[in-house]
């Protein structure tokens, strides 16, 4: 089977590509896809992250094992296609190079049955172009994400108050 994707960056202008890839196809190869479909050198760190239905942003799968070997970690080379998209799964995001943060939402849009003679993966379409720097990203907090105990007199500048002694080392 082959699996049709359209991978959009998160901007105000419309830029996107339609890739489709084999089932088989590991996060490893996408991601390949996704850097050659936009431009990028493949220099820079990237990973994908499950998504909900409203675009949260949920398990990472990374590029390489930084862990210390405690919790498991995805890998993009040991994960496939198939294995994390079904009907019930669709989206994922991704993030290329974690300084200028390039984030993409991706969206499964078919599957449909391989066609002989055709090289997989494949650019099928391009929709603009992408600009010369990363779109600005706006963080906001969810309002009283801190709860009722934040304290919002609190002056992280003013260490005089503050019971530990500055010059502990």
């Amino acid at each position: 089977m082959v699996y049709r994707f359209r991978v959009i960056l998160d901007a105000e202008e419309d830029v996107f590509r339609d890739i489709e890839l084999l089932e088989e196809s590991t996060l490893e190869d996408f991601h390949n896809s996704i850097i050659n479909a936009f431009g990028f050198d493949g220099n820079e760190m990237a990973a994908f992250y499950i998504s909900d239905e409203t675009w949260n942003q949920g398990e990472e799968i990374s590029q390489f094992d930084f862990g210390d070997g405690e919790d498991p970690v995805r890998l993009m080379n040991e994960t496939t296609l198939d294995s994390i998209f079904s009907e019930d799964q669709t989206k994922l995001i991704y993030v290329y190079d974690f300084l200028s943060m390039w984030t993409f939402l991706i969206e499964l849009g078919e599957i449909a049955e391989v066609e002989e003679g055709r090289d997989y993966p494949n650019l099928m379409f391009v929709h603009g172009q992408i600009p010369l720097e990363a779109p600005d990203k706006e963080f906001i907090a969810e309002k009283d994400e801190f709860g009722d105990d934040y304290d919002s007199e609190f002056d992280v500048d003013d260490y005089d108050d503050l019971s530990f002694d500055e010059n502990w080392n």
